[in-house]
């Protein structure tokens, strides 16, 4: 929904590296305001959006390669602060005259750091304190009117300063909680070098992102898609105080759902907002959209097509509805592949939407975190069993079934689902998790139930801890959590005849299946 005109901006220029939008997280964090850009950005581009400090971040590449990631090298004389995180900080020394090469030595992961003294970077911070590296190439000597500002055992140049020039740059990443100091050597930069004012708080979020949605939809009539997870309650909720009655809620019952969700999320909504909602009940054609449908991503573009002709169905029995509201969120864009992020799966809500619709679209969270999103929820007074609960994904239990969804194997995923979460509550554990849920392979698999054998499904656990949801780890569940569901599962849903637990990680797995 964009920012003030007189917010202050931190521009983020994506390298490819997996921790770009952490980068833009911590900033935020921070209170300043910062946006991801892609590296070819022209320098006529970075000029419009007068950006108050620039961040390059770290990337898989070599500087000194043919063909590498770079920039302008006018970037370097705009003026204005930068900061360059490991590929970043190798890019500005090669840039500018220092010298980068690769050792044969690399440092991964903790290491030790010696800060010089008189530095802008660790001012007021331990000179000797332990950091996050990710390296094989280093910076082996500054360019001309730089000083070395940090070291380590490996690395000569761990941290570099110019401050005439207001160029920094860290060999290793501050934006990693395995960097304890991290955060403050961000605010270092911010602050003391970029003279940022934490000025991007939740209630000027909100009032900017009320008067974006008033200039945008007038008087218009708007639809919203309600799923009843916090992303469209927000959503709703932030334009029902833009637009008041001229925005209805849909809420679609696809079929898709976990057990007696739709229930709760018409008595939820209803019971908390005056909003207008209305209840369409649309099992049959989502299922008939998907039969003999396996493949995931096929899958997620029917679903997001049927969502928007359920939508265009309702809108002209209404008349006059030009604006659909939608719950998408930043990680939702960049996992469905922008032109700088290489598609990772498609969102429902973004790549799933057919190129030709009736609609405007209104996403007043499209540049929001998932944490950013629930402050702003809790911020507009709605109820903890909303802006706390677990993320659900549009396609539902359609993509947790691993092969063609049929109205037997959602009946047995929604039974073992309900026992995974009925069981994490009562271990304490639910607001703890990002996610925990159950998915169902559609492979048989050999037991012995009574003396019998039998041929039935397996079940996976799936349990993660995360910030974001754009890294997670599997959560260590206590062993006694694990065999309840375990039992319970097997007990109690017919078809199944065993269950596993998912110890992997994102990257290199997606917290979901499919």
């Amino acid at each position: 929904m964009g920012q003030k005109d007189d917010l202050q901006t931190v521009l983020v220029i994506d390298f490819g590296a997996q921790y770009a939008q952490l980068i833009a997280r911590r900033v935020r964090e921070c209170k300043v305001y910062s946006e991801i850009v892609p590296y070819d950005i022209s320098i006529e581009e970075i000029k419009r959006r007068e950006p108050v400090a620039l961040i390059l971040s770290g990337g898989p590449a070599s500087v000194y390669v043919k063909g590498a990631p770079s920039c302008d090298e006018e970037t370097f004389k705009l003026g204005i602060p930068v900061l360059g995180i490991c590929y970043g900080a190798q890019l500005m020394a090669h840039s500018m005259g220092g010298e980068v090469a690769r050792t044969g030595i690399s440092e991964y992961g903790k290491t030790k750091l010696t800060a010089g003294e008189d530095t802008i970077l660790f001012d007021g911070l331990p000179l000797k304190q332990n950091v996050w590296m990710s390296h094989r190439d280093l910076v082996k000597s500054p360019p001309p009117g730089f000083k070395a500002a940090a070291r380590t055992e490996v690395c000569p140049v761990a941290a570099m300063e110019n401050d005439d020039a207001k160029l920094y740059g860290v060999q290793f990443h501050p934006e990693v909680v395995h960097t304890p100091f991290g955060m403050d050597i961000l605010k270092n930069f911010l602050f003391k070098a970029a003279s940022c004012s934490p000025t991007w708080t939740m209630v000027s979020i909100i009032e900017k992102s009320i008067e974006d949605i008033k200039r945008v939809v007038g008087d218009g009539r708007v639809i919203c898609g309600l799923s009843g997870g916090v992303d469209s309650a927000v959503a709703a909720v932030l334009v029902h105080k833009a637009v008041g009655d001229n925005l209805t809620c849909v809420f679609v019952d696809h079929g898709l759902l976990r057990r007696g969700e739709a229930e709760q999320v018409e008595e939820t909504f209803r019971k908390h907002f005056k909003i207008n909602l209305v209840y369409i009940k649309a099992q049959d054609r989502f299922l008939k959209k998907l039969k003999g449908v396996t493949d995931p991503e096929r899958k997620r573009v029917f679903i997001g097509e049927e969502f928007i002709r359920v939508f265009e169905e309702f809108a002209r029995s209404l008349k006059g509805v030009k604006f659909l509201v939608q719950g998408t969120l930043y990680p939702d864009v960049i996992e469905s592949g922008t032109r700088d992020a290489a598609k990772i799966k498609t969102h429902h809500n973004v790549g799933g939407i057919p190129m030709k619709h009736d609609f405007e679209l209104i996403e007043p969270l499209r540049l929001l975190f998932k944490d950013e999103v629930r402050a702003m929820g809790e911020e507009l007074g709605l109820p903890e069993e909303i802006v706390w609960r677990q993320p659900f994904p549009g396609p539902g239990l359609a993509i947790r079934i691993i092969g063609e969804v049929t109205s037997e194997r959602l009946e047995i995923l929604r039974q073992a689902d309900s026992i995974v979460e009925e069981e994490i509550k009562r271990a304490g554990l639910y607001k703890k998790l990002w996610q925990s849920f159950a998915v169902l392979p559609c492979v048989r698999t050999v037991g012995v139930m009574g003396d019998e054998r039998t041929y039935f499904y397996p079940i996976v656990v799936r349990t993660v801890t995360s910030e974001d949801a754009m890294t997670a780890d599997w959560a260590r569940l206590p062993h006694e959590v694990l065999e309840t569901i375990s039992n319970r599962i097997i007990n109690e849903v017919p078809g199944v005849n065993r269950v596993v637990y998912d110890i992997s990680s994102k990257p290199p797995s997606t917290i979901e299946w499919e």
